[in-house]
């Protein structure tokens, strides 16, 4: 059996192909670290700006405590040809008024679950990237995309 030979990618074309396997993917993986033991769990992504990703949490869950002891990240998105796209960041909680506005405005189901944009046990992480990196299925090579 031949190997596939996947399509030539040019730099151009990376923002809009990282985008559309960002969009298609409902339920990326975020990974955090836990003291020495990596953790990884599916998140619904509540806005995603460019690169930048809001994940809405709540303070009891774990991720909470493995977020303030190292908020370096990684999301990961597949569509369903398995193209992937993988965003290194740092997470930081959201304090910005108006973005949690704008973002509590936006999603009935944070509005149905926590009554309150003042909950205090509600959480938004906002994800800044430092690296996205794109990869068709089988290319078995990943290309940064430029973060402009």
């Amino acid at each position: 059996m031949t190997q596939p030979a996947p399509a030539p990618i040019s730099a151009a074309e990376l923002p809009g192909l990282a985008r559309r396997v960002i969009q298609a993917d409902r339920f990326p993986l975020l990974a955090t670290i836990d003291g020495d033991q990596p953790r990884l769990r599916p998140v619904s992504p509540v806005r995603t700006d460019g690169f930048v990703v809001f994940v809405a949490n709540l303070r009891a869950y774990h991720k909470t405590v493995e977020i303030a002891a190292n908020p370096k990240v990684e999301l990961c998105y597949l569509d369903d040809h398995h193209d992937q796209v993988r965003i290194t960041g740092v997470a930081q909680i959201e304090t910005d008024r108006a973005v949690i506005q704008q973002i509590w405005e936006a999603n009935p189901l944070l509005r149905q679950y926590l009554r309150s944009i003042d909950n205090p046990d509600f959480l938004l992480y906002r994800i800044e990237p430092k690296q996205v990196r794109f990869m068709r299925e089988w290319a078995l090579e990943y290309h940064d995309v430029p973060l402009d």
